[in-house]
């Protein structure tokens, strides 16, 4: 989304200052950490906002994807409420709802990209794991990739290809959760001392918190 001052970024092999915002649109969609809606406004009219591949009017392409989107997202039942009587969940689902519908079908020769920042706020843990399989079932498409902000490092070990691991804005891990995730790098970045445990049924890690505080050190 930034401009750089001297050097070059590649998107797709060109360089991404040739590209058009409208062009960038069709492919790349951002869900922020805190979205504002400051008029009223029905769920239907929020979600066919597709506005990159339309002119002033959505045709019917662009309804039928409006309507997939609701269903997949399980808000078809609020297409005619009022966004703003919505609880937070329900419009955490309708922003999903609403920034999938931009890239929702393939663009021929093109990779879509999904950016998530915090998505599972004001989501109850059902909700949560049923976001997290949504997003697994949408980045099974080859042309898909989904990049996303999680706290939770329970639910990213669970359901993310590969990890990322910050600490203090510089990169500390990359690579498979069993090797980010580990004692080191959790004790570096949060100053905490996990236990790893395997779930039997998929073998994926589940980290149990102990803080290190205090001089208690970790527990194994």
């Amino acid at each position: 989304m930034l401009r750089p001052d001297s050097g070059t970024i590649e998107f797709e092999g060109s360089d991404i200052g040739r590209w058009k915002e409208r062009d960038l649109a069709k492919v790349r969609a951002l869900l922020s950490q805190s979205v504002e809606v400051a008029f009223p406004i029905p769920v239907s009219e929020l979600v066919i906002r597709r506005y990159p591949h339309f002119g002033t009017y959505p045709n019917e392409t662009d309804l039928e994807i409006c309507q997939e989107v609701m269903r997949f997202f399980n808000v078809d039942e609020f297409a005619h409420r009022n966004y703003e009587t919505l609880s937070g969940g329900e419009r955490q689902r309708v922003q999903f709802a609403r920034v999938l519908a931009q890239i929702w079908r393939p663009v021929q020769g093109a990779t879509r990209y999904l950016f998530l920042d915090e998505p599972l706020t004001f989501l109850d843990i059902r909700h949560q794991i049923d976001f997290m399989e949504k997003l697994r079932t949408f980045a099974s498409q080859r042309d898909v990739t989904v990049v996303g902000v999680v706290h939770d490092l329970n639910l990213a070990a669970q359901f993310a290809d590969r990890l990322l691991l910050l600490d203090h804005g510089e990169i500390l891990a990359v690579g498979t959760a069993d090797e980010v995730l580990s004692e080191e790098h959790l004790r570096t970045a949060f100053d905490i001392a996990p236990i790893q445990l395997a779930n039997p049924a998929t073998g994926k890690i589940h980290l149990v918190y102990e803080s290190n505080r205090g001089g208690a050190g970790p527990r194994r």
